[in-house]
């Protein structure tokens, strides 16, 4: 799959974006090495700390479909690219610590790609707890 295609599929995801106190829609869609995409959008919650972000919601859809391996996760939001937050970087990195992330905005015009790696040097992951 091109990298423009994902973009097209987090840019879709976003219009399903529940954000009625933030204003801030995100969408997410998440690659997996067997070819399937999984979307997901941030689901707010008058309970802050229960809000879900778009990248999350993909992976948690992913895993529970059994999905382990991922390649690229496309990520589109806002005026200008952003990045997955900290936790989001986490829950990726626990799956694929060498992750094409590629961010781009509301529409899909402007892009920027990072590994996941470089978004969160000397991660913790699943290896960590053998050390």
């Amino acid at each position: 799959m091109k990298e423009e295609e994902l973009v097209q599929w987090a840019v879709e995801a976003r219009t399903n974006a529940y954000a009625p106190y933030s204003g801030f829609a995100v969408g997410a869609a998440l690659l997996a090495e067997d070819g399937r995409v999984f979307t997901g959008c941030n689901v707010e919650n008058a309970a802050f700390g229960l809000t879900m972000c778009a990248e999350r919601v993909a992976v948690f859809k992913a895993v529970s479909e059994g999905v382990r391996e991922f390649e690229a996760i496309a990520i589109a939001c806002g005026k200008v690219p952003c990045p997955p937050c900290g936790a989001c970087r986490q829950v990726l990195y626990e799956f694929a610590p060498d992750l094409l992330v590629i961010m781009a905005d509301a529409e899909g015009k402007e892009v920027q790609k990072a590994k996941l790696g470089e978004l969160l040097p000397r991660g913790f992951g699943p290896k960590s707890l053998r050390a």
